[in-house]
């Protein structure tokens, strides 16, 4: 039996449930931006994450299974960011002061929060020459590029036509 073991960090794009940290954080930047709400409720913004983009981890696993021998594979980009990196750079893209918007809610915080998780792409590099190509930075934009377009298009199905909604 071929198999490989793919350990897959954090992977992010507008797919991604909106229960989950940066979904959460893209989707309330453009309701907030659409004046359909007004804050975003977070728990520990210290935690650090390895956030890639889901698609080239697809892309990844991909190459996994190409190889003539079955093994194990870390993919991940290798930098770590805070939640409140995340935040910053979501609601600063959005145009939006994220400390007007943001309210720390306790349910947010976990029990067992683990503080900082970063992998080490090295061997899928190496063996796979796959490395991650999207930088924090474009992958907080192209959520939030989508979470603004299901915005505009639920402002628009509501009939909201207040001039001042700049999405």
């Amino acid at each position: 039996m071929f198999a490989c073991n793919g350990i897959l960090f954090n992977h992010e794009s507008p797919r991604r449930g909106e229960t989950f940290v940066t979904r959460k954080v893209t989707r309330a930047a453009a309701r907030i931006k659409a004046g359909l709400e007004e804050k975003v409720y977070l728990g520990n913004l210290d935690a650090k994450r390895d956030w890639g983009y889901a698609k080239e981890y697809v892309e990844a696993m991909w190459l996994m299974l190409q190889q003539k021998e079955p093994d194990d594979y870390v993919i991940a980009t290798g930098e770590t960011h805070s939640v409140r990196e995340l935040l910053e750079e979501t609601l600063s893209y959005a145009g939006l002061d994220w400390r007007k918007h943001l309210a720390i809610d306790e349910r947010y915080y976990r029990p067992a929060e683990v503080d900082w998780l970063i992998g080490d792409p090295g061997k899928a590099k190496r063996k796979l020459g796959w490395e991650a190509k999207t930088q924090f930075k474009d992958l907080v934009r192209l959520m939030v590029d989508a979470d603004m377009e299901t915005a505009r298009k639920e402002v628009h199905m509501n009939g909201y036509h207040d001039s001042s909604l700049k999405v």
